[in-house]
């Protein structure tokens, strides 16, 4: 039975117990058609910085964030989930992954937008930055498409370095989708690619992989080698080429495989089966085996770990970026649920128990999309020696922090919304399930830590960049200051506590950043919360600040 009313206050008396009272205007619409570029104000700062000619482009991709029609394919994608088909009609093996038209749509969507290859494409300064941008916004919209998305822009340098792989960087690089399943040189102006690197019984350790790899003539980059062995988690299984690892004479390499050969055969790859996955459902994951699969050899037999870190480097700032755009979608969705819904005569943001949660909450967002932001910007000077050292330990730092910290963020969104964000109808629950992912693929939260203690403990002064950033404003902020104090004394042990190191280095480089680029309100409640005492370990438990100053500032408007 649906209750429904057409009566108006006036038209029902105190004393009527026989009709439904009418609803008052209390039921909050959804978030629609704000764009979600313009109105940040930090994604519109990192691009006035470093990159206007950018705006225009993305702005273009904001006013998609919150379209209905995109909403809608996002959750459809997610509903419509993939499906593996290993035999045709008549039995023969296809290995194809049938996929919702809404996943086409939200790829075309992002391959059009450059989200993948600006970095790589747009000759002009900032290009890092512009498309970090990008994906922030991405990854507002829809993780599982994030994932080809950032797997084509870590690959394109590594493609670009080799001559013989020009057409597929090319390809790779296009503003454009072609979902056509036929050999990559077939396809008239784009191309896709993953990543098949973990198997069952070595997972993050590449080096321990049993599959192998020999050649078929001659030794070398470029040559052809034959591939056996299995891959545990091959994502986008339906890309047209991929990039794996395997055991050669000369040891781990690295390895370019085209789903099809160019007479158009499939290239003796079987699919096993798709991942059932906690989240990131429209991307299909899958199981695969290589069975004499050709495939090219990428750099030197043997330097495979270092071919694969290097494009690392791309995919961990893209998770740590996109990790931030996710807290700003789930953080979109709080506020403006929580400014429209009242409350004992007031809106929910300004109830004196619920404004320090979303205060907090946009706190973590802040110091996370400007860590994020601040890794990219060194990306753009990789020939400066100090920019490429923040590049260096700053990577793994906010792929750690920012990824660590989304699951909170987003779980706490909830609960300001309540059960209304705890239906499926709703985006939180695909934003809370697509949270935790970005910890842990390219690079569980330990191997970040690992990657950072290694750094420091072959080359302490690797840190110094970083710090010199952070000294001038610890002058100012004396719990800064004695984090600082702290950072150089853990650093002459880093392995015996990396974990607790690499938390000082994000939360003090986090408010470094806030000093010199938030309203100081924001700055200050960051500082007095993350390196002060008497906060947490949840969020809400703010104390003494201007909760709307700091609310304000996350604020779509």
């Amino acid at each position: 039975m649906t209750l429904t009313t057409s009566a108006t206050h006036a038209e029902v008396r105190p004393d009527d117990f026989t009709r439904q009272r009418p609803v008052p205007e209390n039921l909050v619409p959804d978030l629609n058609d704000v764009n979600a570029f313009d109105r940040d104000k930090i994604a519109t700062a990192v691009i006035a910085r470093y990159a206007p000619w950018a705006r225009e482009r993305a702005s273009t991709l904001g006013s998609r964030v919150w379209d209905p029609k995109v909403l809608k394919a996002a959750r459809d994608a997610q509903r419509h989930t993939p499906e593996l088909r290993t035999l045709d009609r008549v039995g023969n093996e296809i290995y194809d992954v049938d996929f919702h038209p809404a996943y086409h749509e939200l790829m075309g969507l992002g391959f059009g937008s450059g989200v993948h290859s600006l970095a790589w494409t747009a000759d002009q300064p900032g290009a890092h930055s512009a498309r970090a941008v990008l994906s922030y916004l991405w990854n507002q919209v829809d993780g599982s498409t994030a994932c080809p998305l950032g797997m084509a822009y870590a690959s394109i340098p590594v493609l670009r370095s080799q001559p013989e792989f020009a057409p597929f960087a090319e390809a790779i690089a296009a503003e454009a989708y072609d979902p056509a399943d036929v050999p990559i040189g077939q396809k008239k102006s784009s191309g896709t690619i993953g990543y098949f690197m973990t198997e069952k019984q070595g997972g993050s350790d590449l080096r321990a992989n049993v599959t192998v790899a020999r050649p078929v003539g001659k030794r070398g980059p470029g040559e052809t080698y034959l591939v056996n062995g299995h891959k545990w988690f091959a994502s986008v299984p339906m890309s047209d080429v991929y990039l794996t690892v395997a055991q050669t004479e000369g040891g781990v390499s690295c390895l370019l495989i085209p789903r099809r050969l160019p007479d158009g055969r499939l290239n003796n790859i079987k699919i096993n089966r798709l991942k059932d996955k906690l989240g990131n459902k429209a991307n299909a994951s899958s199981e695969i085996e290589y069975h004499d699969t050709v495939a090219y050899l990428v750099g030197e037999e043997g330097k495979g770990i270092r071919t694969i870190l290097s494009s690392a480097e791309h995919t961990r700032l893209d998770f740590a970026v996109g990790s931030a755009g996710l807290m700003r979608a789930a953080l979109s969705q709080a506020l403006h649920y929580n400014d429209y819904r009242t409350a004992f005569g007031a809106p929910l943001s300004h109830l004196p128990i619920q404004a320090p949660v979303l205060a907090d909450l946009a706190l973590e967002w802040a110091g996370a999309a400007h860590l994020g932001f601040r890794v990219a910007h060194a990306e753009d000077h990789q020939g400066d020696v100090s920019e490429a050292l923040v590049s260096r330990l700053l990577t793994p730092v906010a792929k750690f922090w920012n990824c660590r910290r989304v699951s909170g963020v987003t779980e706490e969104v909830i609960q300001s919304i309540g059960g209304n964000a705890y239906i499926e109808e709703h985006p939180c629950p695909r934003y809370y399930r697509e949270a935790p992912l970005n910890a842990i693929w390219e690079g569980t939260s330990n191997m970040m830590v690992m990657d950072v203690g290694r750094v420091l403990a072959r080359q302490p002064k690797a840190i110094e960049p970083v710090l010199d950033e952070i000294r001038p404003v610890a002058g100012e902020h004396p719990l800064l200051a004695a984090a600082l104090t702290e950072i150089d004394e853990l650093i002459t042990a880093p392995e015996d506590t990396t974990r607790y190191l690499v938390t000082k280095i994000a939360l003090a480089v986090q408010a470094s950043l806030l000093v010199q680029r938030a309203p100081t309100v924001v700055a200050d409640a960051f500082i007095a919360s993350r390196l002060g005492a008497g906060w947490g370990p949840g969020y809400g438990t703010l104390r003494g600040v201007d909760y709307q100053a700091i609310i304000d500032y996350a604020r779509l408007d």
